[in-house]
């Protein structure tokens, strides 16, 4: 078990036999709770987790410590993009107080259904499977107002009991910050397999950078592997010219951009810069993959001309190009 948020900064963890014990335990107020051996104790559920996780062959987070930076949007995407490449994907909407990944993914009104192996997961694509808990809510509006042990237990949940079967990749969409959620994917993960690493989502202002250096500082306190960073909203397309245009300008005296600053500052690889296109946030309102959304957009432009088309044109755009980088960049890491 990682050790607690509030904890020390030598940790040396509630499982260690110096738990509670060790000087670096010294002032810290976990420190009579961690020498109990409480944390030491086996949770019987981690050997069923471990079974669920067995057929996942890799497991990554995708982090940011900033909110609204697109972790959602991106993690739909990347999703999309690999389940297309042949390879079978699972998403973990982890949000559980803000759950936005059936919106985006077109399967708001899909249903968990229980079968004799556990939950199935809601299909979004044709090798993508989604788990959120707003499949569980008899309200779609309804708000969910967990404590944070309500949140573990969902989390705990959703890798206990849903059967995931096999995947080559499940990616899990986590809430801004370092929290319940986030403690809980690392924890759980580690403790039934391991956790393969985690994607930092970051924009280019200056106060996004500051808190995403939080969550890269997060990921080295818990042992997490950061497989790389993505900036995303790294310049405006215009819709119109298609010229493009710095909404967030580079800090003053920038050479390069500021996602590449912060992977040059952690020494971790930069997966690429994703451009702020109206494009992806209309086609994450439509619930499409962005490639869908530019050729439905393509064909009904063709039909209006009088001139429709037989077959989807194959439509390009600079967000696509990023995004499909972002993807080939992130399975050459992992493989």
């Amino acid at each position: 078990m990682s050790a607690p948020k509030d904890a020390n900064e030598d940790c040396v963890g509630p499982k260690s036999e110096q738990a509670g014990l060790a000087p670096s335990c010294a002032g810290c107020p976990n420190a009579k709770a961690c020498a109990s051996g409480a944390g030491r104790e086996v949770d019987p559920d981690i050997e069923v987790i471990a079974e669920r996780m067995s057929e996942v062959r890799k497991k990554v987070l995708v982090l940011s410590g900033k909110g609204g930076v697109g972790k959602s949007t991106l993690t739909k995407e990347l999703g999309i993009i690999i389940g297309r490449k042949g390879l079978q994907v699972g998403l973990m909407d982890a949000d559980i107080c803000g759950p936005s990944m059936p919106r985006i993914t077109g399967a708001l009104k899909g249903e968990i259904h229980q079968s004799g192996s556990g939950w199935e997961p809601v299909a979004v694509d044709e090798n993508v499977g989604l788990v959120s808990v707003q499949f569980l809510l008899q309200d779609a509006d309804s708000a969910v107002i967990f404590r944070g042990p309500r949140k573990n237990g969902v989390i705990k949940n959703f890798m206990k009991d849903v059967s995931w079967g096999q995947l080559d990749l499940l990616l899990v969409d986590t809430p801004p910050g370092t929290s319940d959620e986030h403690l809980s994917c690392v924890d759980y993960l580690k403790q039934a397999g391991g956790c393969d690493g985690a994607i930092i989502v970051t924009t280019p202002q200056e106060v996004a950078l500051a808190d995403v250096r939080r969550e890269l500082n997060f990921c080295k306190k818990a042992n997490v592997r950061v497989l790389g960073i993505v900036e995303n909203m790294s310049g405006f397309i215009c819709p119109g010219c298609k010229g493009e245009s710095q909404i967030f300008p580079p800090k003053k005296g920038a050479v390069v951009s500021a996602g590449r600053r912060l992977a040059e500052e952690f020494a971790v690889p930069f997966l690429g810069a994703v451009p702020l296109d109206p494009s992806l946030m209309m086609s994450c309102d439509a619930g499409e993959p962005l490639s869908d959304h530019l050729q439905a957009n393509a064909m009904e432009a063709a039909e209006k001309a009088g001139k429709p088309l037989e077959e989807p044109p194959v439509v390009q755009s600079a967000a696509v190009t990023a995004l499909e980088k972002v993807a080939t960049s992130l399975l050459t890491i992992l493989n």
